[in-house]
This record gives C-alpha cells, sequence and structure tokens, in this order.
C-alpha cells in the first residue's frame, strides 16, 4: 500500500477529470473564413467641370431682369439662359427671342432662337440661341467675352456679360 500512496497523493493534488479540459492554443485562432477582396468599380475620368456663370441683374426701368446662362456648352446644339422678369407695372408679354441676340467679343453674332411667351408682373423662361453662327463656326469659338443684348423691352437696351 506504501508504494500506492504516492500515486494517490498525486491523483488528489491534481485536477478532476470531470468533462472535457480546454486548453488555450499557444498560437491565436485564425478566422478560417475568408472574406473576398474588396473590389473596385473603374470610373472613367472626367473632363473639365463646366464652367459655373454668375446671375447678371439690370434694374433699368420698370422690370428687374435677371439673367443667368444655363448652358454655353453648346452640346445640345443651342446656348441657353434663364432670364426672370419681375415688375409691379408692365406686362411681361414681350418675345424675348424676337428682342434678343448673342455677341462675341470675336465678332459672331446670333439671334434668339426660342423664349416661351407669357405674361403676367412676373415672368421666367429659358431663352435659348443657336450655337452655332449663320457662316457655321461654333459661336464661342475664339470668344473671351459673351454679350447678351436684349431691345425694346421698357428701356431701350438692356446688356448682359460674361467672360467665357
Amino acid at each position: 500500500m506504501c508504494a500506492l500512496l504516492p500515486f494517490i497523493l498525486l491523483a488528489g493534488c491534481s485536477a478532476p477529470l470531470i468533462g472535457p479540459s480546454k486548453v488555450s492554443p499557444a498560437v491565436p485562432e485564425r478566422n478560417l473564413t475568408r472574406t473576398p477582396p474588396p473590389t473596385a468599380t473603374l470610373v472613367p475620368p472626367r473632363g473639365p467641370e463646366p464652367a459655373s456663370y454668375e446671375t447678371r441683374t439690370d434694374t433699368q426701368g420698370a422690370v428687374t431682369f435677371e439673367v443667368t446662362p444655363v448652358n454655353l456648352s453648346g452640346a445640345t446644339g443651342t446656348l441657353e439662359f434663364a432670364v426672370v422678369m419681375n415688375t409691379h407695372s408692365v406686362d411681361l408679354e414681350w418675345d424675348l427671342a424676337e428682342r434678343a441676340v448673342l455677341r462675341t467679343d470675336s465678332g459672331r453674332e446670333v439671334k434668339g432662337l426660342s423664349w416661351p411667351v407669357g405674361s403676367g408682373h412676373h415672368y421666367s423662361g429659358t431663352l435659348s440661341f443657336p450655337g452655332q453662327a449663320p457662316d457655321g463656326i461654333v459661336l464661342l469659338d475664339g470668344a473671351g467675352i459673351l454679350t447678351l443684348i436684349i431691345r425694346d423691352t421698357d428701356v431701350p437696351e438692356r446688356a448682359f456679360t460674361w467672360e467665357v
């Protein structure tokens, strides 16, 4: 029995064998699921951003005109301006396409193409011009200054100018 005593003592000092033992690995566990690498969508390089043109205001006479270029790229074949007119004394039923010209500092000029004729004391719309001069050359080619002239409203002439 003396020979068994050291084994009994050792068995009493060791951890009980109730259930499975959890042994911590020396190396941390790796996540065995693989995440696919992120994918990228190729975006074609953009050309230059379109220029942003400021609104020009003319307060002559009884009507205030606010004009903003909205398309001077000529990509649609036309050059377009947002025109807002406000008054408290004049009916705004003018056909601005008939009364307007677009002129460049390079000597080219075109007449208005279209305007949505309406009436009232507060009216707005898009005034359009052809993108090419009568000789077939693109109106803005070689131009540095663009001037929109509107004649014969409640004053003889209004002029709005932008650098292009």
